[in-house]
């Protein structure tokens, strides 16, 4: 039977984004700007989805702009702040550990000839909230933080840095990648002091394709593509009503139960860090201040890639690292700390409520297994 533990890179649709994506392709299936019936019904779908998306943000409907994903939100969020606001604040603060959509789009920034400061975990793998607002400075357009780190699970102090921040530079703009957080954490926009978010649907059941980014009334950034008027003119081209749907029908499905199933994750990792603490060599890397639904383990000796295969070969599957890395390491772990060989071994097991002890039970098994039978494979 088919186990499958890496939802961080993507989670299966659930039934109603399923249903709510095909009801919009079959019969729903109209343009948003088409002035007739069709097409204010296919608008009415968008319209309800913002206001789904919104009410988990705890934000007004018309600050949620749909986009085509997570990478399109964060590349907006940051070339679009530095575009508006740039001239006159040419600096950047981010940190060390972000998803590779920020990565390229500070380094890119950089190449314009911005300041990027990336604040790096500190020697017990922690990043200091403090060194993030000591970074901060008058000529700082933009600070941006991931809420959850996505190879680890490790919970960034957001809150607190971003509260520091506004109290000592309110024109700075705060961004916050909380696409391993939305639906898992509370995510709620003046709670954690973002001015920008961004949200990805196939990570919280939805469908591939789609994203989201709330934009706080009253902060300009600039929008990076052009054509009709589509989302108020910022981010122009024809809505993806499907997607758009999927994206409201999985939040809807979510909404109200995000303590109930954070609470049987951290169960299911405790119970499996037990497990694992039996099999010797192997290193649990994500700490008491991670998110449960990530769990990034270690089994040095043996290549990431190598045990990968072996436990798909087994149909049990899980990442060595960041999906858009597509096995190549990213820098995050020895970012954190973590030794080449502990980096080499790692591999990710990302859970979703669907997830049993009895799954986890059964991977801790194999890979003991694949330890014996692998540990000479170079």
């Amino acid at each position: 039977m088919e186990i499958y533990l890496d939802n961080a890179a993507t989670t299966k649709p659930c039934r109603e984004a399923v249903n709510a994506a095909v009801g919009c392709m079959t019969e729903n299936y109209g343009n948003p700007s088409s002035l007739h019936s069709k097409g204010l019904k296919a608008q009415l779908v968008t319209d309800n989805v913002r206001k789904i998306i919104a009410k988990e943000l705890a934000c007004p409907p018309e600050c949620v702009y749909f986009t085509s994903g997570a990478t399109e939100s964060n590349n907006t969020a940051i070339l679009g702040t530095a575009a508006a606001h740039g001239k006159r604040r040419p600096k950047i603060v981010t940190t060390s550990v972000e998803h590779a959509s920020v990565k390229a789009a500070m380094n890119e920034l950089e190449n314009r000839g911005f300041e990027v400061v990336r604040i790096s975990p500190d020697k017990d793998g922690e990043i200091s909230h403090e060194q993030i607002i000591n970074a901060v400075d008058d000529r700082t357009c933009l600070v941006s933080m991931m809420l959850v780190n996505n190879e680890t699970g490790y919970i960034l102090p957001v809150r607190r840095a971003f509260y520091g921040i506004k109290k000592k530079f309110p024109q700075c703009i705060t961004h916050c990648d909380a696409v391993q957080g939305f639906m898992k954490l509370p995510v709620k926009v003046n709670t954690i002091n973002a001015d920008l978010v961004s949200l990805s649907a196939h990570k919280i059941y939805g469908c591939k394709g789609v994203g989201g980014l709330y934009i706080r009334k009253g902060v300009h950034i600039s929008g990076m593509l052009f054509g009709g008027g589509q989302e108020k003119g910022f981010r122009p081209g024809t809505e993806n009503v499907p997607m758009i749907a999927a994206f409201g029908a999985a939040v809807k499905a979510l909404s109200g139960t995000i303590q109930q199933r954070y609470d049987e994750m951290e169960r299911l990792k405790k119970l499996f860090c037990q497990r694992l603490e039996s099999i010797e060599g192997v290193v649990v890397n994500s700490g008491e201040n991670c998110s449960p639904y990530i769990i990034n383990i270690s089994v040095p000796g043996i290549r990431s890639e190598i045990m990968l295969h072996y436990l798909e070969s087994k149909e049990i599957f899980v990442s060595s690292g960041s999906a858009c890395s597509k096995g190549a390491q990213s820098g995050v772990l020895t970012e954190f700390g973590l030794k080449p060989q502990f980096a080499d071994s790692a591999l990710r097991i990302s859970l979703c409520p669907q997830n049993t002890l009895s799954e986890l039970r059964v991977l801790a098994e194999t890979i003991e297994e694949g330890m014996r039978r692998l540990v000479h494979t170079k």
